[in-house]
Parts: C-alpha cells; structure tokens; sequence
C-alpha cells in the first residue's frame, strides 16, 4: 500500500470523489481547453505536423513517495514525456494526464503533482488539457504529450546518423544515477546537503525548453534522450542508423560533484555516466558545429556499436522495463 508523508493531510479521495478532486488539479493547472470530454487545440500553422508520445510513471519503480515530494513527481513526469517530444525536434505544445491511486491518497497530494506538472508545461507556453482519475491498488501516472513540428526540415529520427557527423549533447549525464544511489544509501533527509543538485537531478530533472527545435533548425540529423542510458539509448541510434558512435571520454568524463559522490558511496562514476539513464539530456548527430546549447561528446563512425577512444565500454546495461 502506498504511504504517504503526514504532512499531506485532509480529505482522501475517497472522501471528496472523482468530480471533487479533478476540480483540484484543474484548480492547480488551470487551462480553458481542460474539463470537457475532450480538448480541442489550436489548429497546427502551416507547414506543421502533430507528435505525440505517452510514458507512465509508478509509485515504487519510477518514484517513492519518500523520496520525492508530487511536486517533482508531476515535474518528472511532463519532462520525461517533454523530453521525447523534442527529441523530435518538435515544439512541446498540450499534455494530457490519467492518474490511478488509491482511495486513501489525500487530495492534497494530487494536487501537488498537478501543480509541479503545470510549473513545467508553463516553462513551454503549453498546458495540461485534460485526462482520467481513477482508483487503483497503487499510484500511477500515465502523461501524453502532444507537440507540433513545424517547417520542412525531416523530424530527428533515430535511423538518420551518418559517418563523419558529430556526436552532441544538451545537459548533464550520470547525475540522476548518482542522485538515485545517494537517496539508497542515506534516504532523502539525510543525503549531505552539497549532493543535492544531484538529487533534484533524479527527483526533478530538467530540460532547456526549445533546445531539440533549436538543433533541428540548425542541421541536426537524428536525437534521442538520455532516459535509457547513455551507451544504451546512443547505441539504439548506431542500431538503427548502421553506424558506429565513437565517444571521446574526456568529453563525456563524470562531473567533479558525481566524482565526489562516487567517492563518498565506494562506486564507479563511470557506471552512472555510461549506464544510469533519467538524465533526459538530449543526444544529436549533426554534420556542422554543435547547436546551441549543445556540446560535442564523439563522432558517428563506421562500424556498429558504441565505443569510447575506440574501445569497448566498461559498462554497457541500461534501464529495461522488463
């Protein structure tokens, strides 16, 4: 069963109702086009074609109750969906939320994930504009996310990467990994206090909105996010595109504060860059200068796989569902 911080208290949503506690998150993300049957949105300029992309997160396998206040449950949800969107090359643009939980869970902690997920659709122009409620043995999330492509540029898909072409990147990488394995071995609280950008890394990821559009616009040829892990989600890339993805390790070395917690924990940082996953930073190839906001971490080579300085990595698992 689900526990949930004392903190949150008040009526359940099996005391209020399903009508009661929808009014709550549309209270937290207000949007004109949310609480009819469906959403109606602007039509697309043109030129344009619609994306759309769904992922779910659950309580116990993708965030702890204990861990993560619904504030950041709401922010991780929208930037992982988001993420995927302009990994695209797309504009972010509408989402759609269906939550199950149980009856005990206090209304109040509904609307606290409504109100993290309007914080981050805000910082994209974009609005949450509809979804479902409904009881469950165990929290659930499941954000749709809807995002239009715009101009005559091919979208980023993952089969387009070509020998020559730079490997480049938009964010931070191993540090939702090295945030994960701090909140296992000291739990929120207790985690020390100059880790905690790490921490929010996993809790709360972030992503530079406009970065992917900004990447195509400016030549790049295929993207993906880093959800996976870095050698996994570069290599679906290499994969799919019949390529090989060389990376330079001095370019794709662990930040000094992941190095310092890898020292605290007794890890290899090195795992938490190749193979930790959740940072959502964007991934490109691209025959020119990196975009903006990106930097180079490798070149697309030939060959298959993904190596670094030319040699097989350390590490090379990622997150599987199953």
């Amino acid at each position: 069963m689900t526990i949930f911080p004392a903190h949150y208290s008040g009526p359940t949503l099996g005391e209020v109702g399903e009508h009661r506690a929808i009014e709550a998150i549309i209270t937290a993300a207000p949007s004109s086009r949310n609480g009819d049957d469906a959403a109606v949105l602007n039509h697309a300029s043109p030129n344009s074609r619609a994306v759309a992309t769904t992922d779910m997160l659950i309580e116990g396998r993708h965030f702890r109750a204990d861990w993560s206040t619904p504030e950041e449950i709401g922010q991780k949800a929208i930037v992982q969906n988001f993420a995927d969107i302009e990994a695209m090359g797309a504009r972010p643009i509408a989402a759609l939320l269906a939550i199950a939980a149980p009856p005990h869970t206090p209304v109040s902690y509904i609307r606290g994930i409504a109100a993290g997920i309007n914080e981050r659709v805000g910082e994209y122009s974009a609005e949450l504009v509809g979804g479902d409620l409904t009881s469950g043995d165990h929290l659930v999330l499941s954000v749709t996310a809807i995002g239009s492509l715009g101009g005559s540029r091919p979208e980023l898909t993952l089969d387009r990467a070509r020998p020559g072409q730079r490997v480049v990147a938009h964010g931070s990488i191993g540090w939702s990994a090295a945030g994960l394995a701090l909140l296992e071995r000291f739990g929120r609280d207790a985690v020390p206090e100059q880790f905690t950008p790490l921490v929010e890394a996993h809790c709360a990821p972030r992503l530079n909105p406009g970065r992917g559009v900004i990447a195509r616009a400016t030549g790049a040829t295929a993207m993906t996010d880093n959800s996976d892990g870095l050698i996994a989600d570069l290599g679906t890339i290499a994969r799919r595109s019949g390529v090989g993805i060389d990376l330079h390790s001095a370019d794709v070395a662990p930040a000094p504060l992941v190095a310092e917690a890898a020292e605290l924990l007794g890890a290899d940082p090195w795992e938490w860059v190749m193979s930790g996953g959740e940072d959502h930073t964007l991934l490109a190839t691209t025959a020119g200068d990196p975009p903006s906001g990106f930097r180079s971490i490798g070149r697309v080579v030939r060959g298959d796989g993904v190596t670094i300085n030319g040699e097989d990595p350390k590490y090379t698992h990622g997150w599987v569902s199953f």
